[in-house]
């Protein structure tokens, strides 16, 4: 007679102790991944605004656009706004992927299964990387 093997019982989980050890599976990175993207896009918010309205009002405001890119704008150097413009890339592509697999998951009940959450999740992670290592590519000028 086989006697099944009790699974392990846990009450009072230690954060120093557990958390290490446990391996969050794609999905819950992609749901954690999901909301640090929003966050982070929220908080960079102004970044975004002065981005934009730097590049848009006029032939001069671009060149000082371009100029700050290259070379800096005042004590910030030039390739940490283009890290900051990295992070809003990774974020958007991110949040836009994982959003479009939510949706899909909401509107296909038949693909809500563990094994299309899991597959989709390891979709949208390769595909944000992917996707962010060529435009930050393209952003540090490599092409």
């Amino acid at each position: 007679m086989h006697t099944a093997q009790k699974r392990p019982e846990f009450r009072n989980i230690n954060a120093l102790r557990d958390l290490p050890t446990y391996r969050l599976p794609a999905p819950g990175w992609v749901s954690i991944l999901h909301r640090v993207s929003g966050v982070l896009m929220f908080v960079l918010m102004p970044f975004i605004i002065w981005m934009f309205d730097t590049s848009v009002s006029s032939e001069l405001s671009f060149a000082r656009f371009r100029a700050a890119f290259n070379s800096g704008l005042g004590f910030v150097p030039g390739w940490f706004i283009k890290l900051v413009a990295l992070a809003l890339i990774w974020a958007y592509l991110h949040h836009f992927i994982a959003g479009v697999r939510h949706l899909w998951m909401d509107v296909s009940h038949t693909a809500t299964n563990k094994q299309f959450g899991g597959k989709s999740a390891k979709v949208t992670l390769t595909l944000a990387i992917v996707l962010t290592v060529v435009l930050g590519a393209k952003l540090f000028g490599l092409y």
